[in-house]
Parts: structure tokens; C-alpha cells; sequence
């Protein structure tokens, strides 16, 4: 009986480990998207080789933050008897792990490479202006030159905002059902929400989550919180419209 019990422990949770290049001896931590906001799980050392190992059996299906610190984290979504394997680096794990071992988690790192590149390009377009200004502040250029280059920036910064907000609406449709969708439903660029609420076609894909998640997950608790916030929603655009 305790062997079945063992063997069924383990088909029920996951087991997440990996290597964390810098990560020697640190300690990191494994915090749960829950439906009501963030909840510490445990804390994980690592060895003095960077590697960990962590068990956890959680009470549903659930997304979860594996932080190396405040800012710098990843978001995973196991599914019950998955071993995920990570790799990156320990100082900026977010730009630079890899992962093998979950399918659904995989999807979340996708979405997370594409919202890299978007870092990117903003970081590029912040540095340009900020060398324009300086150059402008030493006389070194005049008025005119740093006018045309941010209309060149806005112009890219523009594009690639539509860039990420069509792949985030494309990753909703093409992964309906999955809680994944949740996440991609609040990514922002540049600290502005790729799809907006107040926005009468953007609430349309808080409906396409709400509905995947109905069909798929009816009673997990993020799908019935979700359903709350989806409707809180839909009430205030209506009051916007009348």
C-alpha cells in the first residue's frame, strides 16, 4: 500500500530541477500564480554546481513562478507526473532559460521569447534616443536631426507593438483551453496592456480564454475566477458605451 501510494504521489505532482549558470550555493524560489494572486510554495537550494531539485504535489492544475529574484523569474504550467528540466543563466533567468519536460510549459516559453525580442527592440529604441539627446544637449547635432529620429523610433515602436499584440492574440486562438492563454492575456509592452479590456475588440479575447477554459478546465479555480473577472469586464464597457 505504500508503494501505491508512493507511485500515485508521484503521478499526481511534478517535479521541476535544472542548472543555473551563477546559481552556486543561491537559493531560489517557487511562488504560485493563484487565482488570487501570487503564493509563496517553498524556497530551493541549489548545490555549489548551480543544480536543483523540487517536488511539489499542488492541490489543481496551476501556473507557477520560478524565481531567481524579485524581477528576474519564469513562468511554468506542469501538468501532474511532468519532470521539467530547466537551464539558463542565474542573473537574468527570463531572457535566457531553455526547458524540456512540459509541453504546456514550453508554450509559455515561446511566448516569453517573443516578448524577449520585444524587450529588445524597446531597449535599442531607449538607447537611441537617449544618445540623440545627449548629442543634442553638446551641440553636436541640431534640432532637426533629433525631430526625424523620433519620428523613426515612434515609427518602430509602433510597429512592434502591433507586432506583439498580434502574436499574443494568435497564441490565444491557436492554444485555447490551456491556462497559458491566461498569460498571454495580460502581457504588456512597455508597461501598456497588449490587449486592453476597455477596448471593445480586445474584451473579445477575454471571452475566447473564458470559453477554452470553460471547456477544458470547468472547475478549476482560475477558470471560475477568471469568469468574474471576465464579467466584471464586460460591465464596465457597457457602462463606457452608454
Amino acid at each position: 500500500m505504500l508503494a501505491l501510494l508512493a507511485v500515485a504521489c508521484r503521478q499526481d505532482g511534478f517535479t521541476i530541477s535544472g542548472t543555473l549558470e551563477g546559481g552556486a550555493g543561491k537559493t531560489l524560489w517557487l511562488e504560485e500564480i493563484a487565482p488570487e494572486g501570487p503564493m509563496f510554495i517553498d524556497s530551493i537550494p541549489m548545490d555549489s554546481q548551480g543544480r536543483f531539485k523540487y517536488r511539489y504535489n499542488p492541490p489543481y492544475r496551476s501556473l507557477y513562478n520560478l524565481h531567481t529574484s524579485e524581477s528576474h523569474y519564469i513562468v511554468t504550467l506542469p501538468d501532474k507526473g511532468e519532470h521539467i528540466e530547466v537551464t539558463g543563466r542565474w542573473d537574468n533567468i527570463s531572457m535566457t532559460y531553455s526547458l524540456k519536460g512540459s509541453p504546456e510549459s514550453l508554450l509559455l516559453w515561446q511566448l516569453q521569447q517573443y516578448t524577449n525580442d520585444g524587450k529588445l527592440v524597446l531597449q535599442a529604441l531607449v538607447d537611441t534616443t537617449e544618445h540623440y539627446a545627449r548629442m543634442l544637449a553638446e551641440g553636436l547635432v541640431p534640432d532637426i536631426v533629433v525631430s526625424s529620429k523620433k519620428h523613426e523610433t515612434d515609427s518602430i515602436y509602433r510597429a512592434t507593438f502591433v507586432e506583439q499584440q498580434d502574436y499574443v492574440c494568435r497564441f490565444i486562438e491557436e492554444n485555447q483551453g490551456s491556462l497559458a492563454t491566461l498569460i498571454a492575456l495580460y502581457k504588456p509592452f512597455n508597461n501598456r496592456a497588449l490587449i486592453d479590456p476597455r477596448d471593445p475588440n480586445s474584451i473579445e479575447y477575454y471571452d475566447l480564454v473564458l470559453e477554452g477554459l470553460q471547456q477544458q478546465l470547468p472547475d478549476n479555480p482560475h477558470t471560475l475566477r477568471f469568469k468574474n473577472t471576465t464579467e466584471r469586464h464586460r460591465s464596465a464597457l457597457a457602462r463606457m458605451e452608454e
